[in-house]
């Protein structure tokens, strides 16, 4: 006989971890800080070719938290597979991602490296293209942290 699910037991289940909604309001601060690359782009472009091909203390600073989150993220989804939120597919997709551009960036991998030449090249007609996709994408993932962080407290 199949059991009737209560919301108190599907809450039981469905379980939101302290530290998600901080991964969100993270990731989506980090994508925001963008904006900054729509007013001065020349030491958007310059502050972050320069950490990525230095990888002194900051690159491996960033680049731990991003990775360790992701990490964190990919466990979660994985340990909950059987009762997710839609949203912790975010974590498998855009983890994954991240977790590539990271190990990509990390090995000098050639064919990542001239993308983020194109990328951060200051004079292509698709930079604010880019740049705005990025943005509007942490907006959203920052609006989902603040719902995480709402929902989490009981509001």
């Amino acid at each position: 006989m199949a059991e009737i699910f209560t919301d108190k037991k599907v809450k039981e289940i469905k379980k939101i971890y302290l530290w998600e909604p901080w991964f969100f309001l993270f990731f989506g601060l980090f994508h925001l800080h963008r904006i900054w690359a729509l007013f001065d782009r020349e030491s958007y472009a310059s502050f972050w070719m320069g950490i990525m091909e230095n990888k002194g203390v900051v690159y491996f600073l960033i680049m731990g938290i991003l990775a360790g989150l992701c990490v964190l993220g990919i466990i979660t989804f994985i340990k909950n597979r059987k009762s997710n939120y839609w949203w912790r597919w975010i974590y498998i997709f855009g983890g994954s991602y991240v977790l590539f551009d990271l190990f990509a960036i990390a090995i000098g991998m050639e064919f990542w490296s001239r993308l983020l030449e194109m990328m951060f090249d200051t004079n292509s007609p698709y930079w604010n293209i880019i740049w705005i996709f990025f943005i509007v994408l942490g907006g959203c993932v920052f609006i989902l942290g603040i719902g995480l962080l709402r929902r989490l407290k009981g509001k």
